[in-house]
């Protein structure tokens, strides 16, 4: 994974603005406003570019090569998350030219679990923490969480930011916990586990909150943003990405440094893959169009990517059942 990220966004170009509750307010609320209209309009009009052949089998193997193999659920066990993280390196044992997924998602009492089967194979362990879904916790709570994650092998951190604290406007006590968190996420061999930041977007309400979320994520050094858990709806949807999409464009161009971007939840279609990697490529640009900066958190999405793959080689679709379902 590339180390080119928002590591030192944050060191010295925001430190006046994130000295104070008062100034990091007045910076967040003097972005621009996003024209929700506009916004919706425009996600809709690039939901509708198709594309075909060549350019769709490339972007099938894609978006496998960005999905976040995902299970987290109470009833999780070993022998069910061994299950996924076989099918995450190989997700077509009947087709070797098909690539391995990005990652595999899990709690942190099942990274252990991911890794032994993942070894040095290439896909990546994240782990939700944080006090995942909700976020309410103590901060050294939320840290002892991270930390457990971090010494059982993952390699990515999925955190989960407190929405009450961000919608009762204490943004600097969200900027702080992603940075101690982040912290958290240091390694003894002086490497870090990447930290994805979820914004929970069904409860931010507006847009403006979502590019607000955005903007004090990245400021605090998030490597990602993320739209969801997938345990509240509305989860991930075209017009929230837009706006983090364009959110990490201009990030990029004030600051020099790239962040990734992760729709999770409700994303289940091959066609709506698709969709994404078309706005990600005409609104952040086609430097993001890799693992390294978008990736998809999904459960059952893998399975119609590789219908669908399936369906371009062979000329035929295969039946729901072909694949193992997770």
């Amino acid at each position: 994974m590339t180390t080119t990220s928002a590591s030192t966004a944050s060191a010295g170009v925001f430190d006046d603005i994130t000295s104070s509750e008062s100034s990091l307010r007045r910076f967040l609320h003097g972005l621009p406003g996003v024209d929700q209209v506009g916004a919706e309009g425009r996600a809709a009009s690039l939901g509708t570019r198709s594309i075909k052949t060549t350019a769709k089998a490339y972007a099938l193997d894609l978006a496998i090569r960005m999905v976040d193999l995902t299970t987290l659920e109470g009833q999780d066990t070993p022998g069910k998350v061994r299950a996924l993280a076989s099918k995450a390196m190989r997700p077509d044992p009947a087709d070797p030219t098909c690539p391995a997924t990005a990652a595999v998602c899990v709690y942190p009492d099942m990274v252990g679990t991911a890794k032994e089967v993942l070894g040095d194979s290439g896909v990546h362990v994240a782990a939700v923490a944080t006090a995942f879904p909700s976020g309410r916790a103590a901060l050294d709570i939320k840290l002892a969480d991270t930390r457990d994650a971090v010494e059982a092998g993952a390699d990515e951190i999925d955190m989960v930011i407190d929405r009450g604290a961000f919608l009762s406007g204490r943004y600097l006590q969200v900027f702080d916990e992603i940075v101690a968190v982040r912290e958290a996420c240091a390694r003894p061999d002086g490497q870090s586990a990447h930290l994805k930041v979820i914004f929970e977007t069904g409860e931010l309400q507006t847009y403006d909150n979502v590019r607000r979320a955005s903007w004090l994520a990245m400021m605090a050094g998030a490597h990602f943003i993320k739209t969801s858990t997938g345990k509240v709806q509305p989860a991930a949807t075209l017009p929230v990405t837009l706006v983090m999409l364009e959110a990490v464009r201009d990030f990029r161009e004030q600051t020099g440094q790239m962040v990734g971007v992760k729709p999770a939840g409700g994303i289940r279609a091959a066609k709506d893959a698709i969709k994404y990697l078309v706005m990600v490529n005409e609104v952040a640009g086609p430097d993001w169009l890799d693992p390294d900066w978008f990736r998809f958190g999904a459960s059952t999405l893998l399975n119609d990517l590789l219908m669908q793959r399936t369906k371009m080689t062979t000329g035929r679709y295969s039946g729901p059942d072909y694949f193992t379902l997770d």
